[in-house]
C-alpha cells in the first residue's frame, strides 16, 4: 500500500490511534480527519516523517467531509460516541456515516471500512443501537462495497471499560452489577480490530461484507468485574442492581460532564453483546483473537494499592 492515501475519520480516539499505527506499519499515507487537529499531533511519531497528516473535519458537515476525502484511495470511519454531550448519536453515527459514504462514492474511493458495533439494531429501544444501524444502512446504500465491522467491547491499555471499573474499585466499597451482571460480552483486543481494518483494505473477498469481531471467550458482566478485582488485588462487594433501579440512577448520573452511566446504556445492557453464531469474524480474516487474560494484566497493575510491586501482596 506504499504511497496510497487513506483518510481516517476518528483517528485520534482509542481505536483510532491503534489503527493509525497499524496503517503506518503497512505503508499507507494517512490523513487523520478530526474536529481538533491540534489535539491529534501526538499521532505523528507513529509513522515516518510526513507519513501522517491532519485535516479539520466534522462528520456532520458534508463539505468538510468531502474535502477530507478528496484524493484518498481509501476511507475508514471510526467515529462514534458513548453518550450525548454536545453531539448527538444521530449527528455522529447516522448522519456522519451517511456523509462519509456519499463523499467516498462521489470521490471514486476504492475502499471504505466502517466500524459499527455488535447490537446495531434499527428496532432497538437504545438510541445508540438505532443510530449505529442507521449508519450501516447509509453505508450500504451509498457505498455497497463498504466493509462493516461490528466489534464487541474493545479492550487495550487505554480502554474505557477495564480502566474505568478498575479506577472505581479504588474508591468504592461496592461495584454495581446492572441487571444482576448476567449480560454477556465477548471483549476483543484493540490490536486485533486494527489488524482487521488494515486487512479488509487489501482483501477483495471482504468487500461488501459484514464482520462481527469478538475475542476467544464470552464472559458475563459479573465475570469481567471479578477479573478486574483479581488483577487489581481488591476485595469489593458486587451488588446486583435491577434494571429499573439502574435506570433511575442513570437518569441523574447522565447529567454529569462525563457520565458513569446513562439511561441509554442501561437499555443496551439488557441485551448480550456477543458474536452471532453464523457471523463472519476475525478467523475469516486470518486473525487469531487475543484473550483478555493475555493483555489486561499488563495494564491493570497500575490500579493495585502498591502498583507493580503489589503482585504478591494480599488483596486490599
Amino acid at each position: 500500500m506504499k504511497n496510497q492515501l487513506v483518510t481516517v475519520f476518528g483517528g485520534s480516539g482509542f481505536l483510532g490511534r491503534h489503527t493509525v499505527r497499524a496503517l503506518a506499519r503497512a505503508g499507507w499515507r494517512i490523513k487523520v480527519a478530526t474536529r481538533h487537529p491540534n489535539m491529534s499531533f501526538f499521532l505523528r511519531p507513529l509513522g515516518s516523517v510526513g507519513q501522517i497528516d491532519f485535516v479539520k473535519a466534522d462528520v456532520a458537515d458534508p463539505e468538510q467531509v468531502a474535502a477530507a476525502v478528496a484524493g484518498a484511495d481509501a476511507v475508514i470511519n471510526l467515529t462514534g460516541i458513548l453518550f450525548q454531550k454536545g453531539q448527538t448519536f444521530g449527528e455522529v453515527q447516522a448522519e456522519g456515516a451517511d456523509n462519509i459514504a456519499r463523499a467516498a462514492a462521489a470521490a471514486g474511493v476504492s475502499r471504505l471500512v466502517h466500524v459499527s458495533a455488535i447490537g446495531a439494531d434499527a428496532e432497538s429501544e437504545s438510541s445508540y443501537a438505532v443510530t449505529k444501524a442507521q449508519g450501516e444502512a447509509a453505508m450500504r446504500e451509498a457505498f455497497p462495497a463498504a466493509v462493516i465491522l461490528r466489534p464487541s467491547i474493545i479492550f487495550g491499555p487505554d480502554d474505557s471499560f477495564f480502566n474505568r471499573f478498575a479506577d472505581l474499585a479504588r474508591y468504592l466499597p461496592v461495584l454495581p452489577l446492572i441487571g444482576g451482571g448476567k449480560t454477556l460480552f465477548q471483549p476483543v483486543f484493540v490490536g486485533d480490530v486494527a489488524a482487521a481494518i488494515v486487512k479488509t483494505l487489501s482483501d477483495d473477498a471482504a468487500q461488501g461484507r459484514t464482520y462481527e469481531l469478538g475475542g476467544p471467550t464470552v464472559y458475563s458482566f459479573k465475570q469481567l468485574m471479578q477479573i478486574i478485582l483479581e488483577e487489581t488485588g481488591r476485595k469489593r462487594f458486587l451488588a446486583p442492581v435491577p434494571f429499573f433501579i439502574a435506570s433511575i440512577q442513570a437518569f441523574f448520573l447522565q447529567l454529569m460532564p462525563n457520565p458513569m452511566l446513562t439511561m441509554d446504556q442501561v437499555k443496551l445492557l439488557k441485551h448480550d453483546n456477543v458474536v452471532a453464531p453464523t457471523a463472519a469474524g476475525l478467523g475469516d480474516l486470518g486473525i487469531v483473537p487475543t484473550s483478555v487474560e493475555a493483555v489486561v494484566p499488563s495494564y491493570l497493575w497500575r490500579y493495585r494499592a502498591k502498583g507493580e510491586y503489589a503482585a504478591d501482596l494480599p488483596a486490599a
